[in-house]
């Protein structure tokens, strides 16, 4: 398994930010070619050394680090990545391993 986790900064306007993304980042989201698990975070982001800069947290769960790689350069990958800059101003880090049980 691999795991791409999106770490979406705090915008200014949250309401706006989590509208958006509800009605219009998901859904493309969830077209991604090889996509197996699609889940985000539900209340404030906490970081254990005080202020989080994050205000959303995605985790989409794929088959491999290759099948993240071809979501990615897929048309619905590049449609979906093309899409943050209509609502995600503040800035989003991607992070892209394989995982295996601990």
């Amino acid at each position: 398994m691999a795991q791409l986790v999106a770490l979406y900064k705090k915008p200014t306007d949250t309401k706006a930010f989590d509208d958006y993304y509800v009605s219009t980042h998901a859904p493309l989201a969830k077209t991604l070619p090889g996509l197996r698990k699609y889940e985000v975070s539900t209340g404030p982001v906490e970081v254990a050394s005080g202020d989080s800069p994050y205000h959303l947290v995605a985790l989409l769960d794929f088959d491999s680090l290759d099948a993240i790689q071809s979501a990615l350069g897929s048309p619905e990958g590049q449609k979906t990545a093309g899409d943050l800059a209509n609502f995600a101003q503040a800035g989003v880090d991607l992070l892209m391993f394989d995982t295996k049980p601990a």
